[in-house]
């Protein structure tokens, strides 16, 4: 049997049409006039243009710089409404929040359903520079959930700062939409090394396989690669 060569095998990237394609259709099913409002606000941009030409005496000029603008006014408004779109299609779905947790880029590694209970309630666990951020998915017994593990994590990574965060809409609860922003925000309490040296601690204690949302996730408008 011949080995394969790991180093030689050609990586398989997304095509970006592609992730702009499934994005607007993620949009679409959740905001129909999508594709309506984009092209209204793309010729109302370009008349716009055309107009103060007309008005300088340079239609042509001005309307020529007013079609690239026009292009990206319309792709800005795009991504901020698909950022909310995104949120929308996934929330309430088992494990939404670990598919925004996931999606998180750098700084964050998460380890979905570290504990879950047959009522579906869960916890997921993250790791970065501000420590260990234990997050529940659920109705209230996810407290007690996250007290467990805040207690297993103590057990195994002494000293760690460990967060903890509910998803919701409740007071005191994160949203969904908002849970990357929370992350971002805590201060930073460990370094890079003791971050490595937290994960691989808690890397042998794993979680468990579930399903996970899928689909184009806010974080610049890129979909998440796991």
């Amino acid at each position: 049997m011949f080995k394969r060569n790991k180093a030689k095998e050609p990586k398989i990237k997304t095509p970006r049409f592609q992730t702009f394609r499934d994005a607007y259709s993620v949009t679409k099913s959740v905001k129909p006039w999508i594709g309506v409002a984009l092209v209204a606000i793309f010729f109302l941009v370009l008349a716009a243009g055309i107009g103060i030409g007309t008005l300088v005496g340079h239609p042509y000029y001005f309307g020529f710089i007013a079609l690239p603008l026009a292009l990206l006014i319309s792709l800005f408004i795009f991504t901020r409404i698909a950022g909310a779109a995104a949120y929308v299609s996934i929330e309430g779905q088992i494990g939404a929040g670990a598919s925004v947790l996931m999606a998180i880029r750098k700084g964050w590694t998460t380890t979905p359903a570290v504990a879950v209970t047959r009522n579906q309630d869960m916890v997921h666990r993250s790791v970065g520079r501000a420590g260990v951020v234990l997050t529940g998915e659920g109705t209230q017994a996810v407290r007690m959930m996250i007290s467990d593990e805040r207690k297993k994590v103590n057990r195994l990574v002494p000293g760690v700062p460990v967060f903890e965060v509910i998803v919701g809409d409740e007071n005191g609860q994160v949203p969904l939409r908002k849970l990357q922003k929370h992350l971002a925000k805590l201060p930073k309490k460990i370094s890079a090394h003791q971050m490595r040296e937290v994960r691989a601690r808690l890397k042998a204690v794993g979680g468990l396989s579930m399903p996970i949302p899928k689909g184009p996730m806010p974080k610049g408008m890129r979909v998440p690669k796991r």
